[in-house]
């Protein structure tokens, strides 16, 4: 390699300069609190700049409809994960209350023993 050809770190360094990564900006909905790309709906409601577009409940009862049919047709027994009764019934309460659903945990009182450690 000749000197002609060699390029210095500094011009390597300008090149990478756009290769960073850049964080995702989010926004906030407003209807359900939930973290979303700008620009577009809302995932977890399926809303935009306060409108409903998409019937994400409705989307998810065919979707697990036609799960349901599937595995009867292939003669497998039909299992409901945990996870998605959760998803359903936090649809449920997204789609009535239009609110984001909060749980408080109580922790038990620290005693001596847990203290010291």
């Amino acid at each position: 390699m000749s000197a002609r050809m060699r390029v210095t770190r500094a011009h390597t360094g300008n090149r990478r300069s756009h290769h960073a990564l850049k964080e995702p900006r989010l926004s906030t909905c407003a209807k359900c609190s939930a973290k979303h790309l700008r620009h577009r709906m809302c995932p977890e409601c399926g809303s935009y700049r306060g409108r409903e577009v998409i019937d994400i409940v409705a989307k998810k009862e065919s979707r697990m409809k036609r799960r349901e049919e599937n595995l009867k047709a292939m003669g497998a027994e039909i299992e409901k994960h945990e996870e998605e009764v959760h998803e359903k019934m936090k649809d449920e309460n997204l789609k009535t209350e239009g609110k984001k659903v909060t749980e408080t945990v109580k922790t038990a009182p620290k005693t001596e023993a847990t203290k010291e450690k």
